[in-house]
């Protein structure tokens, strides 16, 4: 069902928005004219891209289909974030035109007809200045999502062809080069990042942390970041592709010293947001290993009491044995087979005694479904005080010793640290 009286907000927006790309876009581009120190970065392979002038055509649609896009939101809420997404595009991508301006080398063909007037237009706003993130494709990344969310049936695929051609385009009509493309679509995931549907924004839950672990692990990760940054500044060539796990770290980075768990943006169904799964891509890939390098030597999940089993969080081929689970980990997904409640935590970081309060309630209400799997990315820490919390709240241990060798006495690998004891304490106190 569509809100009623969404064409005004709509229209306000692209009022606001319109006239705000057309001039900051065209400052960037004035004050780029005037340096002489813009460079730029082109590799030899592209020597061999084609010129098509006919994608011309799919190149300035982009500007038709940012306009309707406001009109294709049914709620306040969606209308809001997506024009968000535009704004915040704009805004990252004019502050690299700024900081770091690169130029286009290719000359173009001499062309007349309707091609030749539409290059011809391109050309007396658009200078060979603004690079590095492509902004077309940053709005591309955000306009895509909008359409195929609501396209049904032979529409989506009419979609997703279309805006294939558009982010071909770009170096076919000699606008961009190769390193504009994936930068481009960094900073339009980040921007579907920061405003989702499915959750509030991460800005408006960020918090510093007084964790002095949190910090110590955000260190850690924001140093990889720095490093990988690094590396592909001073290698360059296809070494640049390490700026995508370095923003990846430096989002997990983030997480720990700032936003939370949240900033992983695990939904109810187990799955990260899709600009989630693009901008931790390279952390997840490492993240999986890892849990499977330590849990190699016991890979299965151990039974502790009343058909409750504690584990590694598990592929869609090891959930056949359980009909629930409780899942404590924030940052890998999961595709569960059956009932499912998350309470996600930070990895190496004890839950809080509220979080134990609530996995220990999301158990005894699943655990009625059949065999249970509680589980993070091992099943040694977070997994095991959720199970020991459980345990504690329900009366199977009356402290918080006799809960732990409950658990040790089927998983002896469990590792539980005094933070993980001292929520524990706490949970055993409030009750």
């Amino acid at each position: 069902m569509r809100e009623p009286g969404l064409l005004k907000p709509a229209v306000l927006w692209l009022l606001l928005l319109a006239p705000l790309f057309f001039s900051t876009y065209g400052f960037a581009t004035w004050v780029t004219s005037q340096r002489s120190d813009v460079g730029t970065l082109v590799f030899g392979w592209e020597t061999h891209m084609p010129f098509w002038a006919w994608t011309i055509v799919p190149y300035w649609s982009i500007d038709l289909l940012y306009g309707f896009s406001l009109l294709l939101p049914s709620t306040r809420h969606e209308l809001k974030q997506h024009a968000l997404r535009l704004l915040s595009a704009q805004v990252i991508a004019v502050s690299c035109f700024l900081i770091w301006p690169l130029r286009f080398t290719f000359e173009r063909p001499e062309l007349d007809g309707v091609f030749g007037w539409l290059f011809a237009v391109l050309a007396g706003f658009d200078k060979p200045f603004n690079q590095a993130p492509s902004l077309h494709i940053a709005l591309l990344v955000i306009l895509w999502i909008m359409y195929q969310r609501h396209a049904q049936g032979v529409w989506r695929w009419v979609v997703h062809a279309w805006f294939g051609l558009i982010g071909i385009s770009v170096l076919t009509t000699y606008q961009h080069h190769f390193i504009d493309l994936p930068t481009g679509a960094l900073a339009g995931w980040l921007c579907v990042w920061l405003w989702p549907l499915e959750h509030p924004s991460p800005l408006l839950n960020a918090r510093l942390s007084r964790d002095p672990k949190r910090w110590r692990l955000g260190l850690r990760y924001g140093l990889g970041a720095l490093t990988l940054v690094i590396l592909a500044w001073v290698l360059r060539g296809w070494w640049l592709w390490l700026l995508w796990p370095a923003v990846s770290l430096a989002l997990v980075n983030a997480n720990y010293c700032v936003l939370g768990a949240a900033g992983f943006q695990k939904r109810a169904d187990g799955r990260l947001t899709p600009a989630a799964r693009w901008l931790y891509a390279p952390y997840l890939a490492a993240a999986w290993i890892n849990s499977r390098l330590w849990t190699r030597q016991h890979p299965q999940p151990d039974r502790i009491v009343d058909n409750v089993w504690l584990g590694r969080i598990p592929a869609t081929n090891e959930q056949a044995s359980f009909k629930a689970i409780v899942d404590l980990c924030a940052e890998l997904p999961i595709n569960p087979q059956g009932a499912y409640q998350c309470v996600p935590v930070l990895d190496l970081i004890a839950p809080t005694a509220a979080e134990c309060l609530q996995a220990a309630h999301a158990i005894e209400r699943l655990r009625s479904s059949g065999p249970l799997l509680v589980c993070c990315a091992l099943g040694y820490s977070r997994s095991a005080t959720a199970m020991a919390a459980w345990l504690l709240h329900s009366g199977r241990a009356a402290t918080v010793d006799e809960a732990l060798a409950i658990i040790r006495t089927a998983r002896d690998q469990v590792v539980l640290h005094p933070a993980h004891r001292e929520a524990l304490e706490g949970l055993l106190h409030a009750r």
